[in-house]
């Protein structure tokens, strides 16, 4: 009940923040103040998120009635999975994006290729391109950029202030005085795709908020490189980290065991496998803290 609550309470601050305020004026589309100093009313726009991670910001700020489109990796919210497609983030269209007649479209580097983006730019269409952050703590200034950049900052800094808080409070979970767990982030996408994750990553970025150590980056990994037997014998983790899409896709458990070098890992003996929904793990958005959370639970386990 509590939670249903300050849930309500969230989604109204929400909403009066984006239909009561006016965006700054500034070189990103804000509109400026109106004669008198009085705010101007926010012209709604049709907006074109890039990205999942971005589609998910953009809807928690309450704009989901203006996404006119959205990538195929955009898996939440629900609502996000009715709308057209653009193709896959990293691999987009200026005519699939354009046929939706948007107004902004806004993503991270990722999305791309660079001169598509640079087409869509070129017909008038404002593209905003938000960091992707190197750290959890920076999930909160992510959130403010893009409701800046659509003209709802107000409402961004409610969605930031509640996410730092839930991050905060996640890490207070974390067992004091315990080992720290040796992690693997394994990136598997059927039997002919399998990385491991490292420096620079986002599942870095959670493995270090959670309180473990990134055997990949302790290893050396900057970004991803193949699995082999020996970059898993080097890394000898006692956990692997994957995502649900990539596990289910190698049959699940006794699949993954038969990757090279997977069985004989520290992790691989004793069966300890861990996975979390793909955008839920690696969104480094709203539901950060609450990933977190989870992820927390399942590298320190009650002993």
């Amino acid at each position: 009940m509590r939670r249903r609550t300050a849930g309500k309470l969230l989604t109204a601050a929400l909403l009066l923040a984006v239909t009561g305020c006016a965006g700054n004026d500034t070189p990103d589309g804000g509109d400026p103040p109106a004669a008198g100093g009085a705010p101007a009313a926010r012209t709604p726009a049709r907006i074109v998120p890039l990205n999942g991670d971005i589609a998910e910001i953009v809807f928690a700020l309450g704009l989901g009635a203006e996404v006119v489109g959205v990538d195929t990796s955009a898996t939440y919210p629900a609502e996000a999975g009715k709308l057209p497609k653009i193709g896959y983030q990293r691999q987009l269209s200026a005519e699939g994006i354009l046929s939706l007649k948007p107004t902004v479209a806004i993503g991270t580097p990722e999305a791309g290729p660079p001169e598509v983006l640079e087409q869509v730019k070129q017909t008038g269409v404002q593209v905003h391109t938000v960091p992707v952050p190197t750290s959890l703590d920076a999930a909160a200034q992510r959130i403010r950029t893009v409701a800046d950049q659509l003209g709802v900052g107000p409402a961004g800094q409610v969605l930031a202030e509640r996410t730092t808080a839930e991050i905060t409070a996640a890490k207070a979970t974390i067992p004091t005085g315990a080992a720290k767990p040796r992690v693997a982030f394994l990136y598997v996408r059927g039997a002919t795709t399998a990385m491991i994750g490292g420096a620079g990553t986002r599942a870095d970025a959670m493995l270090a908020a959670a309180g473990a150590t990134d055997t990949g980056t302790e290893a050396g990994v900057q970004g991803y490189k193949p699995i082999t037997p020996e970059a898993l014998a080097t890394a000898r983790p006692d956990v692997l980290l994957l995502l649900d899409a990539g596990l289910a896709s190698v049959g699940g458990v006794d699949g993954l065991l038969k990757l090279p070098g997977v069985a004989q890992t520290p992790a691989g003996q004793a069966k300890r496998i861990v996975s979390l929904d793909d955008q839920y793990l690696l969104g480094l958005g709203p539901r950060s803290g609450q990933a977190l959370k989870d992820l927390i639970t399942k590298l320190h386990p009650p002993s």
